[in-house]
């Protein structure tokens, strides 16, 4: 009976994993095809220009795979080695997890600040030939969210060094209308935004997170039980 319940764990942990690791896969090619074709998901910080949206999806896709992989194909060879590496990883990134959210809690006020600051600085870079991507960045969200600037329209005033804003903080968008000051620009600033964004959905936000949660800390027990009962059982297999 106890067999028949860990075999079924086993598989079952073989099918969590392989969906997990085609997911990974998924991110990666994602994330490969979005650094190679499309500009306008960059980093919108100066400070740290590798921090855009590809490269965070590929690098989510790489830790996702090697994870899958390591758990699917230890479940399944009920292999003790892979099996503690699958464990290993998933504590890893749950105590980088934790340690993130407490020092984001913390020292919330020093990150919003410096946040503010650093996105300010890259609005300087919004007509440089070699941030193209930034560039569109910053257009979509200012169309989409229908704010301008950091914290309001004249932040832009600041980092072009003139009394002009990109176009697409105009409330009647045509070609120019930011070099045109009796226009109506969106008077409220992006960073303003994406907090009130935020806080609107924060109990969604932390349901999903309790899912990572339990999807991680179930993901741990059932290698630990598979990994205890090989042991019990004397089972080894070459790592």
């Amino acid at each position: 009976m106890a067999r028949g319940c860990l075999c079924c764990l086993k598989y079952m942990m073989f099918i969590f994993n392989l969906i997990f690791w085609l997911c990974g896969c998924g991110l990666l090619g994602v994330g490969i095809w979005l650094s190679v074709s499309q500009g306008s998901f960059a980093t919108f910080s100066p400070s740290f220009p590798s921090l855009s949206a590809a490269n965070m999806v590929i690098a989510i896709g790489a830790i996702v795979m090697v994870t899958g992989f390591l758990g699917c194909l230890g479940a399944i060879k009920e292999n003790k080695c892979l099996l503690l590496s699958f464990f290993i990883v998933l504590l890893i990134i749950l105590l980088a997890e934790l340690i993130l959210l407490t020092l984001f809690f913390v020292y919330s006020d020093k990150v919003s600040e410096n946040a503010k600051q650093d996105l300010k600085d890259g609005l300087a870079l919004y007509n440089s030939e070699n941030n193209i991507g930034l560039r569109n960045a910053w257009n979509i969200i200012q169309a989409e969210w229908k704010c301008c600037g950091v914290i309001s329209y004249t932040d832009w005033h600041e980092a072009l060094k003139e009394k002009v804003v990109p176009d697409r903080c105009c409330q009647e968008h045509y070609q120019n209308c930011g070099r045109n000051s009796t226009n109506m620009f969106w008077n409220r600033g992006c960073f303003e935004k994406v907090e009130e964004w935020l806080d609107e959905n924060k109990h969604l936000l932390g349901t999903i997170g309790m899912v990572i949660l339990v999807v991680q800390l179930m993901g741990m027990a059932f290698s630990m039980t598979l990994f205890h009962h090989i042991h019990r059982t004397g089972k080894k297999y070459d790592a």
